[in-house]
């Protein structure tokens, strides 16, 4: 007679991953800033052919103060022994020879660019392919070189260089952190979420609140990272030409220099968790501002001080830009949003379980 075979006992299921069906996670802290109403107005834009004698061109001078800790990660990981550091892994930020810690100037322009496109009616910079249906069309980035949105006038567009140059920022003291940073869940933009508006469309520019501190996970809990610490200062210089008032003026604001908006910039990665706080003061202004001015700057081999600006000078130049650029340019309305999201100093707590 046959036995029938006993059944075995099932092995218990592995744990299964976390998913947002599973886990409870606390929501990213950000905020959408509208889009203006009106269709962006596109123009011509200066060009690069000549200095025009009714517009300013010019040089910044920067000093960048880290507020929460800060990485821009060059996207290699790295034996902690290759940089000096203590952990076995560890992703890196860009370091000079001098092992100083640098911001590339890219990512200094792709940040300032978000906050000055949200502020003035201008279209996207860029847009994933798949969300291109989800997109505005008024608010699809420019493709024609010839008519162009005010963001795209001055920092560029596709066949346009644009009229701001950024240099990398360069940390002045030596060395750096090693942070840990927790693994964060991926962007969620499904639709009905809050990505989205009643008709299926964008709901309009993201981003995250500044904090008075950023998250630190253990290293047994963390992703080692290269970072600048609280209270690193950073100094640049960003090159104009062919700007109007209005335009340096917006970027006044967007650096930070209006006290009625007093905002602060979001750089590198991990904002959701605080990190990437950055304040801006600039130090000094060299501004050619007229034709005799640009006529002196070229006829000498000799650079001269006649146009700087610091001190009080600089101050008043600031301002009378700032209201030139609320009267001209800037969406007020939207201001006000940002201004909600990146206000600085903020007494904002980081969430705590969002990874």
């Amino acid at each position: 007679m046959t036995q029938t075979p006993r059944p075995q006992p099932r092995k218990p299921a592995p744990p299964s991953r976390p998913t947002r069906e599973n886990t409870e996670t606390t929501p990213k802290p950000y905020q959408f800033v509208s889009f203006p109403r009106e269709r962006p107005r596109l123009e011509h834009p200066a060009g690069h052919h000549k200095f025009d004698q009714n517009r300013l061109h010019g040089t910044l001078f920067l000093t960048l103060q880290v507020q929460t800790s800060l990485h821009v990660s060059t996207g290699i990981v790295v034996p902690g022994d290759d940089i000096q550091s203590r952990v076995a892994l560890i992703k890196t930020m860009t370091q000079g020879a001098d092992r100083h810690l640098t911001i590339q100037g890219s990512s200094l322009k792709g940040c300032i660019r978000s906050v000055y496109e949200a502020i003035t009616n201008s279209t996207l910079a860029v847009i994933t392919s798949k969300y291109k249906d989800k997109i505005p069309p008024e608010r699809k980035p420019c493709a024609n070189k010839e008519q162009l949105c005010p963001a795209s006038q001055v920092f560029g567009a596709l066949n346009w260089q644009g009229l701001i140059e950024f240099n990398d920022a360069k940390c002045q003291s030596m060395g750096f952190n090693t942070g840990f940073m927790p693994p964060l869940y991926r962007p969620r933009p499904e639709p009905g979420s809050a990505y989205f508006d009643m008709r299926g469309k964008v709901a309009g520019r993201k981003f995250y609140y500044h904090t008075i501190r950023a998250i630190e996970k253990g290293q047994n809990q963390g992703i080692a990272v290269q970072q600048a610490a609280r209270a690193y200062t950073f100094t640049t210089q960003l090159h104009f030409k062919n700007l109007k008032h209005e335009e340096l003026g917006t970027l006044f604001v967007v650096l930070g220099q209006d006290s009625q908006y007093p905002i602060a910039l979001k750089v590198g990665g991990g904002k959701p968790i605080g990190m990437g706080s950055m304040t801006v003061q600039v130090t000094q202004a060299k501004v050619l501002q007229n034709y005799q001015d640009i006529r002196a700057r070229y006829s000498k081999y000799t650079p001269d001080n006649d146009n700087l600006l610091n001190g009080d000078q600089l101050k008043q130049f600031i301002q009378t830009e700032i209201q030139t650029a609320h009267s001209r340019l800037i969406q007020l309305l939207q201001l006000q949003q940002l201004t909600e999201i990146l206000r600085y100093p903020t007494d904002r707590e980081p969430p705590e379980g969002m990874y």
